[in-house]
């Protein structure tokens, strides 16, 4: 797999990038005393998914976290599809269609192996005329979603044969007359891969405990969040403000409904990381299958990574100064989640939707970031501060975020960049609507 980054030129926070301007910046920043030495607990504790000690007095698995999100929040990318639209978008202009705009952003290859399923469309998909050629259409639970093939995939190769510049149905041909294995090389970007949204469930279920004084079930309150780990907390409203009483992560884990404890509704979880079975306990029917439905997705989950991941993980590796044509960058204050009084420094970098958190100027690489996709963001007041920067996620159930520049003035140039920034990404049925209705010329595979 290879990852190819080309930037866009457009900057939202100054219009000369030439290389005198940025070493003018370098020296400036680097002159300057207001730059921040502190380390990152405090910002990994507060954009991390939260865990705690076991009510079952048992520890935790902490590396049931994604190491490669570690000090990212990411929940609102991933409970819904995305498409980047980049900078070629103006304000009126509308969603920007896979394919339409002969746009690269960032490339990245994988080969995809699909096995000839069974019926007239064996393998599952259906392909554009477009330059690239454009996949549209995947089967649910056909042999091209089982394999990884995406809506907005574009093919580069069939069975090896370059497909780059000719027509689509000669590509179909290639692949009908080729073997029962068809093994095609393919290209994604963030413009044309939409991620896939990972299961989550929340509500109260009931417990078995096998620890303490008193054994039975209790009622706890359970999250299934984006990262495929089940969270339980004592109450609904500790969601959010207080850690997990525990947490396990349900990838490969054995989950099915279990009659065996004579009371009804009841299923059981054996997580690859804990010694032990869950029993849980709904309240109906339907809504323990809800939940087992909601689980088994988790236990199989999607594992191809969005090639934004991909992105900030490249990003963030780098130092702060190095991001290539950031959209703002400066000194931001973030308030600290335990103590609302205090605001802890830190140097940022906006970058294509993403706020990355360093140390410092100075820093090697990113503590963490933010990423923005359906985040609004305002002037408010908080506490003594009248003039503070919110940015409020599209539902309750994610973290709303709070930040201070040095002056108002600073804060509305954080504001203004941090807008566009987010605009950049679109929910994706709203970007192909309008292009999947039209009647382009097409071939099912």
């Amino acid at each position: 797999m290879g990852i190819l980054y080309l930037f866009s030129e457009a900057s939202l926070e100054v219009k000369d990038n030439g290389p005198e301007h940025w070493a003018k910046r370098r020296n400036l920043f680097k002159d300057s005393k207001q730059w921040s030495s502190i380390g990152g607990s405090s910002l990994t504790s507060s954009i991390n998914e939260e865990s705690g000690i076991s009510e079952d007095s048992r520890s935790v698995d902490m590396a049931t976290r994604d190491l490669g999100d570690k000090g990212f929040y990411t929940e609102t990318f991933h409970c819904a599809s995305w498409i980047y639209s980049g900078d070629e978008v103006s304000p009126t202009a509308g969603p920007v269609p896979p394919g339409l705009q002969p746009r690269t952003v960032t490339i990245r290859e994988r080969t995809v192996k699909i096995w000839k399923g069974m019926g007239e469309y064996p393998w599952g998909f259906r392909i554009q005329f477009s330059k690239p050629i454009v996949v549209t259409e995947v089967d649910t639970n056909g042999a091209a979603e089982e394999a990884g093939l995406l809506v907005g995939d574009f093919v580069m190769a069939v069975n090896g044969i370059d497909v780059t510049s000719i027509p689509h149905s000669e590509a179909a041909d290639l692949a009908r007359q080729g073997p029962d294995l068809l093994t095609m090389t393919i290209g994604s970007d963030i413009g044309r891969g939409p991620n896939t949204p990972r299961p989550t469930c929340r509500g109260y279920l009931h417990k078995r405990t096998q620890s303490g004084l008193i054994k039975g079930w209790r009622r706890r309150w359970f999250v299934l969040r984006h990262d495929c780990c089940l969270y339980y907390y004592r109450h609904k409203k500790d969601e959010g403000r207080k850690r997990a009483l525990s947490s396990f992560k349900l990838e490969g884990a054995d989950v099915g409904g279990d009659p065996s404890l004579g009371k009804p509704f009841v299923f059981k979880c054996c997580p690859l990381t804990a010694n032990r079975v869950y029993y849980f306990s709904a309240t109906s029917n339907l809504e323990m299958k809800r939940w087992l439905d909601a689980m088994d997705r988790a236990v199989h989950p999607v594992t191809q990574n969005h090639v934004w991941v991909d992105v900030t993980r490249h990003n963030a590796s780098l130092p702060p100064l190095a991001v290539k044509n950031p959209e703002c960058l400066g000194l931001l204050h973030q308030i600290d989640r335990n103590n609302k009084d205090t605001w802890v420094q830190h140097y940022c970098t906006l970058k294509d939707g993403c706020l990355y958190f360093y140390a410092g100027i100075r820093s090697t690489h990113a503590l963490g970031g933010i990423y923005l996709h359906g985040y609004t963001v305002r002037e408010q007041s908080l506490g003594s501060k009248k003039s503070t920067i919110e940015l409020k996620p599209p539902s309750e159930e994610f973290k709303t975020f709070y930040l201070c520049a040095e002056n108002p003035m600073e804060n509305k140039r954080w504001i203004l960049s941090i807008k566009a920034s987010a605009k950049k990404w679109l929910p994706y049925h709203q970007a192909v609507q309008d292009y999947m209705n039209r009647p382009p010329e097409e071939t099912r595979m």
